[in-house]
């Protein structure tokens, strides 16, 4: 968690002003403390709602898929090439490690609790969307783990969506790469999730 953390960074905080101009220093700092507060609760803000729409589209998904396409003929959605399929999977994203179901679901809850401990610590808009789909999706998946058969955080993982010539995978599998995907991507950039920008 502390190394995390220690990535993740804190905002940068105003630095201490020289005796002559100390004055001006404290007033800017004082008028741009509210003003931080505010934007950190948004960005905040958003990546729960990410997280609560990627849960929620994956949730609802996986109980349609069970209802209807469990114990059926595959659908094709584009001729050979996608097809929707359900499976059940105890391994991971895209059906990897099926051998280690507990470990998995260990990782997933250790995601979920580092991703809600560095919220507050947010600032940045485009890394916010990231954690958010990384937090959905990790929900996702670790709500089939703990309440699918065969037991408790052993469950298997509903997947369905199955191009042809790749593994099996569902809507939570989608939101986890698409929220790595991102995060490469910014910190290719250099853009910190507390809002700074650096150059190596």
């Amino acid at each position: 968690m502390a190394e995390a953390e220690r990535i993740i960074g804190t905002p940068d905080t105003p630095d201490a002003a020289g005796a002559g101009d100390h004055g001006t220093a404290a007033t800017a700092a004082t008028a741009a403390a509210p003003a931080e507060r505010p934007r950190g609760r948004r960005r905040i803000a958003v990546l729960f709602s990410v997280a609560a729409f990627a849960y929620a589209l994956d949730l609802v998904s996986k109980l349609v898929v069970v209802a209807k396409l469990e114990h059926h003929a595959p659908i094709k959605v584009l001729g050979d090439w996608l097809e929707f399929t359900a499976i059940r999977n105890p391994g991971a994203a895209f059906s990897f490690g099926q051998a280690y179901t507990v470990i998995f679901t260990a990782i997933a809850a250790a995601v979920i609790v580092v991703i809600v401990r560095l919220a507050r610590k947010l600032y940045s808009l485009p890394w916010a969307i990231a954690l958010g789909l990384l937090l959905g999706g990790a929900l996702g998946n670790l709500t089939d783990r703990i309440f699918r058969s065969p037991g408790i955080f052993q469950g298997e993982v509903v997947d369905f969506i199955a191009p042809k010539g790749f593994a099996v995978f569902n809507l939570a599998d989608s939101a986890i790469v698409c929220g790595g995907i991102l995060i490469v991507l910014l910190s290719f950039r250099g853009l910190d999730p507390d809002g700074t920008v650096h150059k190596d």
